[in-house]
């Protein structure tokens, strides 16, 4: 999902575990800054981080329906196929019968299990990741994972050929997203961290009812690193009164023209609703911890602390409740 290299403290959560980008994004009771961490990729200490609603929304299927997934217990899916997508990142594709769809909750994630590696206690790590596949899509459940060397899970899944199996449980609800309810939203992500933003611009956008304003602010640390580019091209090109993305590159090359570095105080007073919009501006980030410390203060424990950064020197405020963190092995091994 783009983050903010920003205090020293931010600085040293992130140094030794993955690269920072220029974002921040708070939370308080009874403001007007929705703020959602979100997390769908493993990284060991450059895991993903997701904060969100713990509520659901339902979907409402296309077709008569039915979902094989269990939110009480782990289920064996298929591997289809495997498709590399860059150096690092591969789609899987697990197999639905006929008549089957994730019928995912807009926004969710389900957990995936590895019995191959074991954590502090024992037991099977599990870690969050969002699918990238449309909630009603028959047939088939995708994923975009990166590898990280140091995330085990990852590692696991890419370990995997068509014929095998993934475990699976979900959905977990994040953010019950309600059509209209906002009339703009900042989108902030980082590196695989896309996943949870791009579900719900997928969702949403293609929603003729939709009147909500979407920016993407996507950074990352090269242009080869650009996961779902294709896809939010052609949203914007398809929508272009409601949605627009911007990339940043920690460092672009000769030929690249977007910003560089990492995105801070210009690029969101630039590209991001103001907070003076009250409860109709919510911002979503979604990215490695060091990210969102800098962007929106640490977290304490399982719920986001005190907001600082780059958004409430901007003058964000939080609006949050019911927060759960579905930590992808930063400081959680297993949910």
């Amino acid at each position: 999902m783009s983050f903010i290299r920003a205090a020293t403290l931010a600085r040293s959560v992130a140094t030794s575990s993955c690269r920072r980008y220029s974002t921040e994004v708070g939370a308080k009771k009874s403001s007007n800054l929705g703020l959602y961490l979100g997390g769908a990729g493993l990284v060991g200490l450059g895991t993903y981080v997701y904060m969100g609603f713990g509520k659901e929304q339902a979907v409402t299927a296309k077709k008569d329906l039915k979902s094989p997934l269990d939110p009480s217990k782990f289920i064996d899916l298929k591997l289809k196929r495997v498709e590399p997508y860059n150096h690092n990142t591969s789609k899987f594709v697990l197999e639905l019968e006929k008549g089957e769809a994730s019928l995912l909750p807009i926004a969710s994630c389900v957990y995936i299990e590895t019995p191959d590696f074991k954590d502090a206690k024992g037991e099977p790590m599990r870690r969050p990741y969002t699918p990238i596949s449309a909630s009603d899509l028959e047939g088939e459940l995708v994923f975009i994972i990166k590898k990280y060397e140091t995330g085990n899970v990852s590692k696991h899944i890419h370990s995997l050929k068509a014929g095998d199996t993934l475990k699976i449980k979900g959905p977990l609800p994040k953010w019950p997203w309600k059509m209209n309810e906002l009339e703009e939203v900042g989108l902030i992500g980082g590196g695989s961290g896309i996943a949870p933003l791009y579900q719900v611009l997928q969702h949403t956008l293609a929603d003729k009812t939709n009147k909500t304003k979407f920016k993407l602010l996507y950074a990352n640390v090269t242009e080869q690193d650009i996961l779902l580019r294709e896809e939010f091209d052609a949203m914007k090109k398809r929508y272009p009164n409601t949605f627009d993305v911007v990339y940043v590159l920690d460092k672009g090359d000769a030929n690249w023209k977007g910003p560089t570095g990492f995105i801070g105080t210009d690029l969101i007073k630039q590209h991001i609703a103001p907070p003076s919009l009250g409860e109709k501006v919510k911002v979503f980030i979604c990215g490695p911890p060091g990210q969102v410390a800098s962007i929106a203060g640490k977290k304490q424990g399982m719920k986001q602390g005190e907001l600082s950064g780059v958004l409430k020197e901007l003058g964000y405020t939080e609006d949050q409740a019911s927060i759960q963190i579905l930590s992808s092995g930063y400081q959680v091994d297993t949910v």
